[in-house]
C-alpha cells in the first residue's frame, strides 16, 4: 500500500514519493532487479542492500517514486540511533536513469530526516566505477567521505559517505 507523505510535492507534475509498504508486485521486481544488479557488479562479502524482510523492519521507512501510476524509484531510511540513520536501496528505474528521480528522492529523504529529528545521514555505495554517479550524486547533497559507521568494516569494495542534516 502506497501513502503520500508531507514534502513529496515536485517540480515535475505527476512525480511524487509516496511511503510503500512493499506489498506491491512492481516493487518487489525492482527490488529484486537491484539485488541482482549488486550481486552481479559486487562480490558476495561486499553487497550490503536489503531484501524485501530486511526492509520491512520497523526501523525502516520506505518510500517510491510514482510517476502518473508507474513505479520509477525508490529509498529508504534505516534508523541506526535517535539521531542517525542510513540511506538504502537507492534505486531508479534504467530507463529513468540521468532523469532527476534520484535527486528528487535524495533531497526527499534529507527532508524526511530532518522531520524525524535525525542529525546524522550516512550510506554505503560501491567503489567501482559503475557507483561513480551514485557518488556524484551524494556529493551535490552535501555528503563527504567518511570512515565506516554502524557494523561496517573497511573494505576496497565500498565507500562511505555522511552529512549533518
Amino acid at each position: 500500500m502506497l501513502e503520500e507523505t508531507a514534502g513529496a510535492e515536485t517540480p515535475r507534475a505527476g512525480l511524487r514519493v509516496v511511503v510503500d509498504d512493499l506489498s506491491g508486485p512492481e516493487i518487489a521486481e525492482l527490488l529484486a532487479e537491484h539485488l541482482e544488479q549488486m550481486r552481479a557488479i559486487t562480490p558476495l562479502e561486499s553487497k550490503h542492500a536489503l531484501d524485501l524482510d530486511e526492509l520491512r523492519k520497523p526501523e525502516v521507512t520506505f518510500w517510491s517514486a510514482i510517476d502518473g501510476d508507474v513505479l520509477v524509484g525508490c529509498a529508504a531510511i534505516k534508523r541506526l540511533d535517535a539521531g542517525h540513520a542510513e540511506v538504502k536501496s537507492m534505486r531508479t528505474r534504467p530507463a529513468r536513469t540521468r532523469g532527476g528521480v534520484a535527486s528528487m528522492l535524495l533531497a526527499h529523504l534529507i527532508d524526511e530526516a530532518r522531520r524525524m529529528g535525525l542529525s546524522r545521514l550516512s550510506l554505503e555505495t560501491g567503489s567501482a566505477e559503475f557507483f561513480l554517479p551514485a557518488r556524484k550524486l551524494y556529493e551535490k547533497f552535501g555528503f563527504d567521505y567518511c570512515e565506516p559507521f554502524a557494523d561496517y568494516r573497511p573494505d576496497p569494495h565500498s565507500v562511505f559517505m555522511t552529512r549533518q542534516i
